[in-house]
């Protein structure tokens, strides 16, 4: 499994360790990513999603459907866009 969030699409950025002698030597920050549960009223049901905890603060803030609006097509990942097309879908048939 890719260590990228599924909603903002933040993934593991490279530098170096830097050692008291001043040796560089190379490794991987990492995301801190998190498994959540996400309630979809719309679609009426739960979707489990992989989150940064940034992104899980700011769902909690804005909420789910702010949250889609706002994501660029880029940063969205395939279960993402998926789920905005069936939100698309549901509008269309209402």
């Amino acid at each position: 499994m890719a260590k990228r969030c599924q909603l903002t699409g933040i993934g593991p950025q490279f530098g170096h360790r830097v050692s008291h002698a001043n040796n560089r030597s190379n490794r991987k920050f990492l995301p801190n990513l998190q498994w959540k549960r996400v309630w979809i009223p719309e679609l009426q049901r739960w979707v489990r999603l992989r989150l940064t905890a940034k992104a899980l603060k700011t769902l909690d803030r804005k909420g789910f459907p702010a949250m889609l609006k706002e994501l660029r097509h880029e940063g969205a990942t395939e279960l993402v866009r998926e789920i905005q097309r069936r939100l698309r879908v549901e509008k269309l048939s209402l």
